[in-house]
């Protein structure tokens, strides 16, 4: 994959991030180094970065598709009602719950994605 302005601003921006964006997000916050850019061009340059390994994707999450820069398999919860995302550690008790996940179902489990409600959404601060 050749290097590209607009690839590196994209990838710059996902990698100063913890936050869990969508396109159109990362869109709005690179527009601002990048005025001409368009939603087009990041759409493409975030699925090329996908295919290159460089970023993955958390998936559909209430409606739009949700990228991360950290690309190693770790857990989410995901709030099911705002649809924010949060990273968890991948801790040994964590680790030992996807090991028995796998032996139960016989899949080789990498990833696990919790759904909850978050403190927000619960009215806790």
């Amino acid at each position: 994959m050749r290097s590209s302005k607009n690839r590196e601003a994209i990838l710059r921006f996902l990698s100063k991030t913890d936050s869990h964006p969508t396109a159109e997000w990362v869109y709005e916050k690179v527009r601002a180094d990048i005025p001409g850019i368009s939603l087009g061009t990041v759409y493409r340059n975030l699925n090329q970065l996908r295919e290159a390994g460089f970023v993955k994707t958390i998936g559909m999450v209430n409606g739009p598709e949700h990228f991360d820069a950290i690309v190693t398999p770790h857990p989410h919860v995901i709030c099911g009602n705002c649809g924010s995302i949060m990273d968890l550690e991948k801790t040994k008790e964590m680790r030992k719950f996807m090991e028995e996940a796998g032996k139960a179902s016989g899949f080789d489990v990498c990833e696990v994605q919790f759904l909850g409600i978050c403190p927000k959404c619960r009215g806790i601060k």
